[in-house]
């Protein structure tokens, strides 16, 4: 899982880069993602390990930045597309795609830790 995390990571990154540069470079906030994938590529980094301890430390703490990314991005999302709804706006929809894009990326992440998770903890019973 520590390598599906670094692509992860780096999807993320993309993701961000390609949202700064789509909006003409100059809403920095559309390089969230991009620290969203840095931390998750450190962090798949730091589980890349012999140690079971240790890997599965830093997948525990890989899956918590995951999670906290997605509700954030859930939340900026519904957030940004309600403000301008209430304003009698359309909302930014590259920016509004590029919240879900994350949250999209963010769920199928944590989805496939738990079942990582899951399935690691099965074969310890066995």
């Amino acid at each position: 899982m520590a390598r599906v995390t670094i692509v992860f990571g780096v999807l993320l990154i993309i993701l961000g880069l390609v949202g700064f540069w789509g909006t003409g470079s100059i809403h920095y906030t559309a390089l969230i993602p991009t620290w969203w994938g840095l931390a998750l590529c450190a962090g798949g980094a730091l589980a890349i390990s012999p140690s079971e301890k240790r890997r599965k430390i830093f997948m525990h703490i890989n899956v918590t930045v995951g999670l906290l990314g997605l509700i954030g991005a859930i939340a900026a999302a519904l957030q940004g597309y309600g403000h301008a709804r209430s304003l009698g706006e359309d909302p930014d929809y590259i920016a509004l795609t590029a919240k879900l894009t994350m949250a999209g990326l963010l769920l199928i992440y944590v989805n496939l830790c738990v079942r990582s998770f899951i399935k690691a903890r099965r074969s310890r019973q066995v």
